[in-house]
């Protein structure tokens, strides 16, 4: 008998062959992605107690090819189809196929006609295998919202005449870009949550690292790949001393070092060594390796504040964007001092992605502090804690402006 976490991992890794098996046979992803949805729900209610079969996969893709003719001919619309088609049986099912279309079907979800709210969800439903109702949680929205989003992306797939097949050579490049965005936004609402009570979704951060690992051995060559998966392992692995055990937000300069994952650290430093020494440097190569610095920096104390700020500068020319503008500016205050810092931060605050937003505040206040001016501080991490949607670091914040005032 196997256990619940060896079945879900299982499912996890098996769930975007068994899509892409259907819609390779089929034609029709929608269709053919339910199917898998409702295979997916019955194995992982049926193999705790029976024993993973010795062909899960074909399990799976047997399962779901009944269901999928099942779903087919409950539809109206389509039961006057060609002849041909609408006889299909069990004995039509599609053989399990060695060939990995998992690449395709992450690109047919990143389809660019697709938001990339819609390319997350159903990037995480057709390739993460996860339910609509876990998709909802690690979001925090009702389920309804992600099933909604999830129908209209497969209806505008459909519109757009999306098929299942590799993206021509020209259009590839600009798909394989879409498709790393996707796992960088999964990631980052994982590493830091957007909104809510959790500092971070655990979920979320370990499905993008899976993801992107299944990804570097589909396109081995592409250094950005290799950039993303070393960013996040380098980013994750800080997590353990990100917060205290009442949930309290530790900043990176007061964390617990001997807490964080060196194993995960010594394989992202081994990943963006090899892809900066043996490939073109990309954005994600360049984020990996200003984590490496912190990551290696034994202390705080000993971080290298003149290399991570040459990396931002690389950054900025590669992708500029306010995040990248607000971090430099945190870097160069350690370079330069915070006065220098907060000059360039009041000549961007009012720019395009920066105006209002609350890490404006909270870059300010720590340059006021760091510069002597403790009152501006405190009514600056005041209004971050006003603006910021997350309750911990709502929390954090108010704590700064507290522990100001109580310093006066």
């Amino acid at each position: 008998m196997s256990g619940p976490t060896e079945i879900e991992a299982l499912l996890r890794e098996l769930a975007p062959q068994a899509v892409a098996a259907l819609t390779r046979r089929y034609g029709d992803f929608d269709l053919c992605e339910d199917a898998v949805q409702e295979a997916l729900l019955s194995a992982s209610q049926t193999w705790p107690a029976a024993g993973i079969p010795d062909s899960p996969r074909g399990w799976l893709i047997t399962v779901a090819s009944r269901r999928r003719i099942e779903l087919w001919r409950a539809d109206s619309a389509r039961r006057h189809r060609e002849e041909a088609v609408a006889s299909l049986d069990e004995a039509d099912a599609p053989a399990p196929s060695s060939i990995d279309d998992s690449l395709t079907l992450i690109m047919l979800c990143c389809n660019p006609a697709l938001t990339p709210t819609s390319q997350v969800a159903l990037t995480l439903r057709a390739v993460g295998g996860l339910t609509t109702a876990e998709i909802a949680r690690a979001f925090l929205v009702p389920e309804a919202t992600i099933a909604q989003r999830i129908s209209r992306a497969k209806q505008r797939i459909r519109d757009a005449g999306g098929t299942f097949s590799m993206p021509d050579d020209a259009e590839r490049p600009s798909r394989l870009t879409s498709v790393r965005r996707v796992l960088y936004l999964i990631f980052t609402e994982g590493h830091t949550a957007s909104s809510g009570r959790e500092a971070t979704r655990v979920e979320l951060a370990a499905e993008a690292i899976r993801l992107a690992r299944m990804l570097r051995e589909l396109v081995p060559e592409d250094g950005e790949v290799v950039g993303l998966l070393a960013l996040m392992l380098l980013t994750d692995a800080r997590r353990p001393a990100r917060s205290g055990p009442d949930g309290a937000l530790i900043p990176l300069a007061a964390q617990d070092r001997s807490l964080w994952d060196k194993a995960a650290i010594a394989e992202g430093v081994a990943l963006i060594s090899d892809s900066l020494a043996n490939t073109s440097v990309g954005p994600y190569q360049v984020q990996a390796a200003i984590a490496a610095v912190h990551d290696e920096a034994p202390t705080a104390a000993d971080t290298d504040w003149n290399e991570i700020l040459g990396l931002y500068d690389v950054l900025e020319r590669l992708e500029p964007g306010p995040m990248v503008t607000l971090n430099r500016i945190v870097a160069l205050a350690e370079v330069d001092g915070p006065v220098v810092a907060l000059a360039q931060l009041e000549s961007v605050a009012d720019g395009v992605g920066l105006s209002g937003h609350y890490r404006v505040d909270v870059v300010r206040a720590h340059l006021l502090e760091q510069a002597g001016d403790r009152d501006a501080a405190r009514e600056a991490f005041t209004t971050a804690a006003r603006r910021t949607l997350s309750t911990p670091e709502q929390r954090y914040l108010e704590q700064q402006a507290l522990r100001l005032a109580d310093a006066r």
